[in-house]
């Protein structure tokens, strides 16, 4: 495996085309920990600081949701953020990349795909650095970790979170994969929360999930006496 030489000059690319020549570079990566070295180059190129610009543009993104869920949501995603940055330091730091020897997956072309179009669009509050750093984080903890994009613990509406249970990450909104072009859920090695199921309540159930599956049981399994 060829590892790429690490340079001290290294500055994030900031245009759109210059982020479209990281995406293609990102594809040729033939196991995880090449991906992972090219990767934390891209990343650790970026100050600290870049972290706290993609908090505050965060924050601003949900301050018209719901206090205390808008609240929950911004610290869980802060933390998520900078650890993620900093487990990138430190893997960098410790050779863990020498040791990933496995494909990066299917999906690695895909998503670099996807990243290279998403930062040519203009919709988004995001500069494209900022942007393409975010996606950088995403992908290291999907291609290269295997863990969901959106970190164990992350609310959704209704009380739903994403879990990790018996060895399995669960999403409550994984399979609404195709509603958004640039959502994560496709690549994302998480699986979907189940709900009410056949005789199988949601992992960590809310009360409504508990009520249905209840009301489930009762109206198809005869359990109405």
């Amino acid at each position: 495996m060829r590892f790429l030489k690490k340079t001290e000059d290294t500055t994030p690319p900031e245009s759109c085309e210059e982020i479209a020549c990281r995406c293609r570079e990102l594809i040729t990566a033939e196991t995880r920990g090449h991906l992972g070295e090219q990767i934390a180059q891209l990343v650790l190129a970026h100050p600290p600081s870049d972290i706290q610009r993609m908090k505050r543009n965060f924050e601003t993104k949900v301050q018209d949701m719901m206090p205390d869920y808008r609240d929950r949501l911004t610290q869980k995603i802060a933390g998520h953020l900078l650890g993620t940055y900093q487990r990138i330091r430190l893997d960098d730091q410790q050779g863990v990349f020498r040791t990933m020897h496995e494909p990066p997956g299917d999906e690695q072309k895909k998503y670099w795909e996807m990243v290279a179009v998403q930062c040519k669009k203009d919709e988004s509050s995001d500069a494209p650095d900022i942007r393409f750093l975010k996606y950088l984080l995403a992908g290291y903890c999907m291609l290269v970790l295997h863990e969901p994009g959106h970190p164990v613990g992350t609310p959704f509406p209704g009380g739903d979170e994403v879990e990790f249970t018996a060895g399995i990450y669960y999403c409550p909104v994984r399979d609404k994969a195709g509603d958004v072009d640039a959502a994560l859920c496709p690549y994302c090695p998480a699986m979907q929360t189940p709900g009410i199921g056949y005789l199988r309540p949601a992992t960590r159930p809310t009360e409504r999930t508990k009520q249905e599956f209840i009301d489930n049981c009762h109206r198809f399994h005869h359990f109405n006496g």
